[in-house]
């Protein structure tokens, strides 16, 4: 996307914001469209109201004399409609109030939300502590799994597992992978990037003894089972450092926000008309529409451990 482009852009989606007090400032302007003066001041402040990446294109006096003459495009475009009255029209008296009150709300929530959310030096220096083992990237782990055609039927062998079945007998009889199902279904211990993505992450996830949900991947579902992990250095608290505190301020935020919701609902009264929210789909509140189920593919006929053992990609 060429330079004009992006910043034309950037400022059509605020285009009823003008530069501000112009006229009003004493001394030299670097532009004048009609009466409206663009000073120096007015630039500056622009250039800072870009996304950082934005600014970047207008550094240098060449750069600014750039945005200059993006400043008195945005001009002509605002004097012409206010020209034409767009400022009476209905559409944009309600995205003007609109944004009247994203914007209130954004000032309520970081005086109310931010300012009382903060996160210490010390509370993120205590969690890595507390979770530093936690934080560890998995050196290698032991799983065992049993390979399946559908969804359905590795869904109908997670119940039997889950009934008490064993995991190593059902993997013997039932697992696609015969290269592993006479061990019942163990794959012995891999590292990262031996297996397909899919079977990766969710092996990942598990805890040493945990089964998973059935998991997709090129070779049909799985069911896996983790055996062993064995974790490796934790992290360095330097290079983890900002994602620890980003997660506690996430969280703070959410529960004082949670917190503060519950507290104005007591103070305002709220009232859901649940009949007309029913109408809304057509149908009464409890009414759900069926979900269209997508055209399953048929899978290719594995043949040969190569294809279906999940770490050989």
């Amino acid at each position: 996307m060429k330079r004009f482009t992006i910043v034309i852009t950037i400022f059509l989606l605020c285009a009823f914001i003008g530069c501000a007090k112009k006229g009003e400032q004493k001394g030299a302007y670097l532009a004048k469209v009609g009466s409206a003066k663009i000073t120096e001041a007015d630039l500056d402040r622009e250039i800072k109201n870009l996304p950082e990446f934005a600014q970047k294109l207008f550094e240098g006096s060449g750069g600014k004399e750039k945005f200059l003459d993006e400043l008195v495009k945005k001009e002509l475009l605002y004097q012409e409609a206010m020209k034409k009255g767009l400022d009476k029209d209905t559409e944009y008296q309600k995205k003007l109030e609109d944004f009247k009150k994203l914007t209130l709300i954004s000032v309520l929530l970081e005086k109310q939300i931010e300012e009382k959310t903060k996160v210490s030096d010390q509370e993120v220096k205590d969690y890595y502590e507390q979770h530093k083992n936690d934080l560890a990237a998995i050196s290698k782990m032991r799983a065992s799994h049993i390979l399946v055609k559908s969804e359905d039927e590795a869904r109908k062998i997670l119940a039997r597992i889950k009934k008490g079945e064993n995991f190593a007998k059902i993997a013997e009889k039932s697992s696609l992978d015969t290269g592993t199902a006479k061990n019942g279904g163990d794959l012995g211990y891999f590292s990262q990037g031996q297996m397909v993505p899919e079977f990766e992450s969710a092996a990942a996830r598990l805890k040493a003894g945990e089964i998973s949900e059935p998991v997709k991947t090129r070779f049909g579902y799985h069911i896996i089972k983790v055996t062993d992990k064995q974790m490796g250095k934790p992290v360095e608290f330097e290079k983890i450092r900002s994602n620890i505190y980003q997660r506690l301020a996430a969280e703070k935020q959410k529960e004082f926000f949670d917190s503060y919701i519950t507290d104005l609902k007591t103070q305002y009264k709220v009232e859901i008309n649940k009949d007309a929210v029913a109408k809304l789909s057509g149908g009464s509140a409890t009414q759900e529409e069926p979900v269209e189920q997508p055209e399953q593919k048929p899978e290719q006929k594995e043949t040969g451990k190569e294809k279906q053992e999940p770490q050989k990609k």
